[in-house]
């Protein structure tokens, strides 16, 4: 599928991998359309062919108002990137006591049912588009994790969360074929966003270290290549590819 001339949305669009997918997409001639909060709006570098929406993928209203922007824009609404996400840290039990559920319900909420919540409404969007080739109309690629596979300690919220999306890939794939819309998810392992930015460099280092090959952290722009990769090779369907040098994540 080609990229030109058409609408694209990012969720976490605004940095990190979102930002880095925004503007690859861009780049290629899509009308980019990058949804997140407030804050990281204000914070977010302007990116030429990037037009910034607030939303908070969580809320029904906020997203149906950001998928008609990028459908009313003049050209196909056929692109959506699925970054937004949070990865908080908690333990089942520590000395703190035991895992705090609403922390737990925030996370799935977020990473989960915000993705969902976004692919169902920019389908029904989607779907309205004349088809290409194919009967193709458009594609999804959300965003889950290694973690997902290789879950550490600390990570029952955010690993139960990104498994939910991996689990919703072929079956979503499944539902929207009648409406030629490919449904993919990437599964990143450490990848060096501003998240990560936030720890000292002997941990980054010691991070780098435990990946077999590339010896290195990942960086967003690979991400946003594979992105790339997905959406213009239309064979790609219904399947998680991981993107992380052959890690495999130990316990802690």
């Amino acid at each position: 599928m080609q990229i030109t001339d058409t609408a694209a949305i990012v969720t976490g669009g605004a940095s990190g991998l979102g930002g880095a997918t925004a503007k690859a997409l861009a780049a290629k001639g899509a009308r980019v359309f990058a949804v997140d909060l407030a804050g990281s709006i204000e914070k977010a570098e302007q990116v030429e062919g990037v037009t910034y929406v607030e939303a908070d993928v969580t809320d029904p209203e906020q997203v149906r108002r950001a998928v008609d922007q990028a459908a009313g824009s003049g050209v196909p609404l056929r692109i959506v990137v699925g970054c937004a996400g949070i990865g908080p840290s908690a333990r089942i039990l520590s000395k703190k006591g035991s895992h705090d559920l609403n922390l737990f319900r925030k996370v799935v909420e977020v990473n989960l049912i915000g993705t969902f919540n976004v692919v169902t409404l920019a389908a029904e969007a989607i779907a309205k588009t004349e088809p290409l080739a194919d009967d193709q109309r458009g594609v999804m690629i959300n965003t889950a994790s290694v973690a997902a596979f290789d879950g550490q300690i600390g990570q029952v919220a955010y690993s139960s969360s990104k498994g939910g999306v991996v689990g919703m890939t072929l079956p979503a794939a499944r539902d929207l074929a009648s409406q030629g819309i490919r449904v993919m998810t990437i599964a990143p392992g450490i990848i060096d966003t501003p998240m990560l930015a936030t720890v000292g460099e002997e941990i980054r280092a010691g991070l780098a270290a435990g990946v077999p090959f590339p010896k290195r952290l990942g960086r967003p722009d690979e991400y946003a290549q594979l992105a790339i990769d997905i959406v213009e090779h239309d064979y790609l369907n219904g399947e998680v590819i991981r993107l992380d040098g052959s890690l495999r994540m130990a316990p802690r």
